[in-house]
């Protein structure tokens, strides 16, 4: 019934400003528009390429508990790479102390795949992953 539905995401903001700015200008994203409800960005399309895109919409809201647990994540052909480009642009990677991470954050799985986890301006739970 859903398996050819377009698929949205979405994700809570306290401070609606620097969820954009985090969002468009940290992240890159594409931003698409604003309302009163929320802020919509297209991910995982190629720039300047209408339409194909996922959307987000990351919904303004009054309260916020952010969950222990990633809530929006993306795969990375290149983990280290990607994850130098975030941390050029300000991102602090989370460290766990249960788990084996690198210098840069990168936790290794028993398959190979690689993940790092990052927090929005909210507290939200992110990551990168290069599947093995």
């Amino acid at each position: 019934m859903l398996g050819s539905a377009e698929v949205v995401t979405f994700i809570a903001t306290l401070d609606p400003e620097k969820a954009r700015e985090f969002y468009e200008e940290t992240l890159g994203l594409h931003f698409v528009k604003d309302d009163s409800f929320a802020m919509v960005f297209e991910m995982g399309k190629e720039p300047g390429v209408e339409g194909g895109g996922v959307p987000l919409r990351v919904v303004k809201v009054g309260t916020l508990l952010p969950h222990p647990f990633t809530v929006l994540g993306w795969n990375v052909a290149d983990i280290m790479k990607t994850v130098t480009a975030l941390a050029e642009r300000g991102i602090s990677f989370e460290r766990y102390a249960w788990m084996k991470q690198d210098g840069m954050g990168v936790w290794t799985a028993p398959d190979g795949t690689r993940v790092a986890w990052f927090k929005d301006p909210d507290g939200n739970l992110l990551s990168v992953s290069q599947f093995a």
